[in-house]
């Protein structure tokens, strides 16, 4: 070593081993925050960050015209980026495709690369802009909202973080690989993520269990579905975990069609792959594999040799291909320039955050805005109250600086204010333009005072960003792509850790359902107001309502013919006062299908039938059996013609039925006279109705019940089954109930006995809970007596009846 080297400190000792140390991780440091890991609060990496300011100052929005992107590579190079142009360009094109992320962040114009691995155009030929959810990110940036830093080489200025109104990490997910850590954060549904940043604003002390009441799982571009939820709740509860992907096929009599494929894999390789295993012999029973994708969406077709059986190859394609895959969730993002590894409730909270500090910034900055403004007005208000001294002031002043000398001693004004008042214009002097700018000021003072009642109270902080939050959702949310189905192998498990216990399940008018436990109603006597049910829209109304056990099956009978499979326990809990979820986010209904009977099932036995009727009197029974199996998307119950599902019970074939009319009829026969039939049979008559009568409910007959009819406009009776003589099916049957305009039509019938409990619904959604042996048993002819009092235009649309031992067995 050179001594004099040393001695004039040119040359630093140093032991080596800890120079290396020092140095590599200050690499790594610099490789964790500066590009492979997202900021937990706007889900960003530098370089995209980068990207969308660059497009933000070009003034490239959502509206106005394309710009190459070979500008935008170059002014993020220029200004912000020291790295390739190759690294820039491809993280652009990465938030142009709508195959990468769930809300893509960039609008592009000509070949942007395809799911099939095809690489996009160079970037002198393509074109872009922001989307109009990126814009939602960069609002109120010109408000002070976050920090700046210098650029690489201190010319200008960037922003250290984005405002973003939109929960970015979550919604479309990141992927980096640094020093040591990696991150892989699937993307999500931005109406769940949403809902659940507002649920955790009302509810702070939310667990992770309540927000998966929002979020229930990932929701990939690509749709597919998810099997299983152990993966979700162990990735969403500690930050880790492994979802398995599997594509959407639908195996048809030759052939087997994939229309749905699993995020981050290329069809082009898994179609090859596919190819290779056949070619292998570990696949057999395929003929031919084509690809038949368009811009409207994948489709692969697998054709089958003569005799194989689809569901077997599919199996074998689920194992071996890419049909399948695992999606490991790791999520880890920098929290304060620091990577940390963070569970779904921390993220949010992180995020309600950032958001704190750039509305309470935003307001600041608009405060003190409007202050200057305010106090520049009070100047120019002072002068135009003494607008004749004030000029003649100004005309006997020498110089600019004499006048604002005297507008400042003789008014007691600033400096700031007595320049303003020198800059008015003459035309500022009119009477009309005077009343302008005292009207502004009274404006801006009620600003003012709503500026500081936002910082003083952390309350209306809060919802703002809710406010904000819900705006968001209104503009960009859309459906759920990706479906989440339960594995085998933990359903079991889940159901271990399930209370059994009876719930009462309502159905509203327009498809909300939810599960309430049975306690939350209390017992009143007949005639009685009743509780809420449910809180309902104005054009929302509880339709139907019954009593299960947690654990219990549900056939969910549609409208139209179709069946579909839950469990009780899978139908949220909410209070009285929650609308519930959405029945087609627990079931697939297409357009105008509604579901209209709920059948608690325990097991499937032999020996028992599902007996169905139809508006328009139909009937029908088909084995239990047929329906121990749905597939996704459900299965036929019964062909329909110009005609809609209205009853379904299960039997054990040998009971009697009773159908009643809307206009008061009923018909009694016996359930052997409809022999059994599959599946897609149609059905045969069971009653013959009067011109514009429809059925409107179906009971068993059992003559130890009497049967309660019930009417629209709140009226009711209960009748001995013995009254309603038995004869063949397809009759006309007999008077049910006498009608007039003060009891209404029929709505609902039901078989009870004495000791069962009676739960009326009204269309405002109301409720009623009462002993049916508080209801008179009269006979057939007679128009009923009041068993629920209805406020002005409200009506009873639903009836549930449930047996005493039932309700004190839930209330124990």
């Amino acid at each position: 070593m050179d001594e004099k080297a040393v001695a004039k400190g040119r040359i630093v000792p140093q032991i080596i081993e800890q120079e290396m140390k020092q140095a590599y991780v200050d690499y790594a440091m610099s490789v964790i925050v500066g590009r492979a890991l997202p900021d937990v609060r706007d889900g960003l990496k530098p370089v995209h960050r980068r990207i969308l300011y660059a497009m933000y100052n070009s003034g490239l929005l959502h509206n106005k015209p394309f710009k190459k992107s070979a500008h935008i590579v170059g002014k993020v190079l220029a200004e912000t980026h020291p790295h390739g142009d190759i690294a820039v360009y491809d993280a652009l094109v990465r938030m142009v495709q709508d195959f990468s992320l769930r809300h893509p962040l960039v609008q592009g114009q000509g070949n942007w690369g395809s799911i099939d691995g095809d690489s996009a155009a160079a970037y002198r030929y393509t074109e872009a802009r922001l989307q109009e959810i990126a814009e939602e990110m960069l609002a109120d940036l010109d408000k002070n909202t976050v920090n700046f830093q210098s650029n690489f080489d201190d010319t200008m200025t960037e922003p250290v973080v984005l405002p973003s109104k939109v929960p970015q990490l979550l919604i479309n997910g990141s992927t980096g690989i640094a020093v040591g850590m990696a991150t892989n954060i699937p993307p999500h549904n931005l109406k769940e993520v949403c809902t659940a940043v507002v649920h955790l604003i009302d509810h702070p002390e939310a667990s992770v269990d309540d927000l998966m009441q929002h979020v229930h799982g990932p929701d990939f571009p690509t749709g597919a579905i998810i099997t299983g939820r152990s993966g979700i709740m162990q990735a969403y509860k500690t930050g880790r975990g492994k979802v398995t992907v599997k594509a959407v096929t639908d195996v048809q009599k030759d052939r087997i069609i994939v229309t749905e494929i699993p995020y981050m894999v290329n069809k082009s390789l898994m179609i090859e792959e596919m190819a290779d295993l056949v070619r292998a012999k570990r696949i057999e029973g395929i003929r031919n594999i084509r690809d038949e994708s368009n811009r409207e969406g994948i489709r692969v077709v697998i054709e089958l040799k003569s005799g194989v059986d689809g569901n077997v190859v599919l199996n074998q394609l689920l194992t071996y291909s890419k049909l399948k895959t695992t999606f490991g969730i790791i999520f880890l993002a920098l929290v304060d320039a620091q990577p940390r590894l963070m569970n779904l409730r921390s993220g949010l909270q992180e995020f309600i955050k950032h958001r704190q500090v750039v509305v309470r910034r935003r307001t600041e900055f608009e405060l003190k805005q409007a202050q200057d403004r305010a106090h520049i007005l009070e100047g120019l208000i002072v002068a135009l109250d003494h607008v004749d001294d004030v000029v003649q002031g100004i005309k006997k002043s020498r110089t600019v600086a004499d006048a604002q000398m005297f507008l400042i001693s003789t008014y007691s004004l600033t400096e700031i204010q007595a320049k303003a008042i020198l800059e008015l214009r003459l035309q500022k002097l009119a009477s009309l333009e005077q009343q302008q700018i005292r009207d502004e000021h009274k404006e801006l003072i009620e600003k003012i005072k709503e500026y500081l009642g936002i910082l003083a109270s952390e309350e209306k902080i809060f919802a703002i960003i809710k406010k904000e939050t819900l705006e968001v959702i209104g503009k960009f949310a859309d459906g759920r792509r990706t479906k989440i189905e339960e594995g085998e192998h933990e359903l079991l498990d889940m159901e271990e850790l399930i209370e059994e216990k009876e719930m009462v399940v309502t159905v509203t008018h327009t498809g909300y359902v939810k599960r309430i436990a049975l306690e939350e109603y209390k017992q009143q006597r007949r005639g009685g107001k009743g509780v809420t049910a449910a809180e309902t829209k104005d054009e929302d109304w509880v339709e139907r309502l019954f009593v299960a056990q947690t654990h219990d099956y549900l056939l969910c009978f549609t409208t139209m013919g179709q069946v579909h499979w839950l469990k009780v326990y899978e139908i949220p809990e909410a209070s009285r006062y929650a609308k519930g979820k959405p029945l087609v986010n627990l079931v697939t209904l297409v357009d105008g299908e509604k579901v209209t009977a709920l059948v608690p099932v325990k097991t499937f036995e032999p020996n028992k039938y599902i007996f169905m009727t139809t508006a328009q009197g139909v009937v029908k029974k088909t084995p239990l059996e047929s329906f121990s199996r749905p597939r996704r998307g459900g299965i036929r119950a019964i062909t329909l013609e110009n005609d809609q599902l209205i009853g379904v019970e299960m039997t054990d074939g040998t009971r009697q039925i009773i159908l009643a009319t809307r206009q008061g009829m009923a018909v009694r026969f016996e359930e052997e006279d409809v022999r059994p039939m599959g599946r897609n049979a149609t059905g045969v008559r069971g009653i013959r109705l009067k011109e514009g009568d429809i059925v409107v409910g179906m009971e068993v007959a059992d003559e130890t019940k009497t049967l309660l009819t019930v009417t629209n406009k709140g009226y009711g009776k209960r009748t001995e089954i013995s009254e309603y003589r038995l004869i063949n099916r397809g009759g006309s049957g007999v008077t049910n109930i006498y009608l007039t305009d003060k009891n209404g039509f029929v709505v609902g019938v039901k078989a009870v006995i004495d000791t069962d409990e009676l739960m009326f619904v009204s269309k405002n959604g109301s409720a009623i809970r009462t002993a049916a042996k508080d209801i008179s048993v009269i006979g057939r002819s007679t128009q009923g007596v009041r068993v629920m009092r209805l406020d002005e235009g409200d009506e009873l649309v639903a009836v549930e009846s449930m047996a005493k031992e039932d309700e004190e067995h839930a209330t124990q």
